[in-house]
């Protein structure tokens, strides 16, 4: 049976990482880790938990990483995203940060943080930083279900993971149906296209994270050191 834990945020804290190992060595059945992103910061030297998250020690669960907003930012001002910059950064939070930023990381890491994906498909679930749109898209309990509809059959998956708003939720969008209209010069034609039941869960950031249990469908939201707590909200 397969029972995740979807982690992200960790911004370079070695000591929160060990916590959640720590955590998670305790929880029974959890067999797979994700790391969705956003593992360096300009807040700190971020070289200690890169080695871990490179070469695991014995006793942890292994992670699966994916790249996620700082990520992309230091990929791009360092030349591995082509001509793109870290524009957005420099602009919202100038050069200051951007250099905190490149002293955060040792150029040694740049090859493996390249390496890493843009997310992960798993049985009927997307694992994405932001969403399938772009790695800054922030989704939230308040997005449009149109929104979350177009996110999810992107990547022609029911469940959605994402990170980037820091936020623990669970959206449901419990079904129905797209009515659609095409006028031609043969007369109208209609459509419908039913729409599954589907899922969107936020899964924290930082010591927030998520266990997600794929036999059962269920979804715990977690805190390092703590029990797990329910949120959610559906759309019928």
């Amino acid at each position: 049976m397969e029972r995740w834990a979807l982690i992200s945020g960790l911004k370079g804290d070695l000591e929160l990482y060990e916590q959640i190992q720590r955590d998670l060595q305790a929880t029974r059945g959890v067999n797979t880790l994700f790391v969705l992103g956003d593992v360096i910061s300009p807040d700190r030297n971020c070289d200690a938990l890169l080695d871990r998250l490179q070469n695991p020690k014995r006793g942890d669960l292994r992670p699966n990483c994916i790249y996620g907003w700082w990520e992309e930012q230091l990929l791009a001002e360092t030349g591995f995203r082509g001509d793109r910059k870290a524009d957005a950064l420099r602009l919202n939070h100038g050069e200051e940060v951007i250099d905190a930023l490149l002293r955060a990381v040792d150029p040694a890491h740049l090859r493996w943080l390249v390496s890493l994906q843009f997310g992960f498909v798993e049985l009927d679930c997307g694992l994405i930083h932001g969403s399938s749109a772009d790695i800054g898209d922030e989704l939230t309990p308040e997005t449009s279900p149109l929104i979350l509809i177009d996110r999810l059959t992107r990547l022609d998956v029911n469940r959605l993971f994402t990170a980037r708003s820091a936020q623990q939720f669970r959206l449901e969008l419990t079904g129905g149906g797209i009515d659609s209209h095409v006028k031609a010069l043969g007369g109208e034609h209609k459509q419908q296209q039913p729409v599954p039941k589907r899922s969107v869960i936020g899964i924290g950031a930082g010591a927030h994270y998520t266990i997600y249990d794929a036999g059962s469908d269920r979804v715990d939201f977690l805190k390092a050191g703590a029990k797990a707590v329910a949120n959610g909200r559906g759309f019928g």
